[in-house]
């Protein structure tokens, strides 16, 4: 089964799952955790930022 899932991921796949923020371009290791959390790659700088500011 484990085999079946990694055939089916392609590169691309795997290139969005890097740690770089969308608002900011920086490499965080919280963004991978935002994305799982709330399905954006936001590192936390800028989830906070977005929170207190949604605009």
């Amino acid at each position: 089964m484990i085999d079946d899932i990694s055939e089916n991921l392609n590169q691309k796949d795997l290139d969005e799952l890097d740690n770089k923020c969308e608002e900011c371009k920086k490499e965080d290791e919280s963004v991978n955790q935002n994305l799982i959390l709330t399905g954006f790659k936001l590192c936390k700088s800028c989830r906070v930022s977005k929170t207190i500011f949604p605009l």
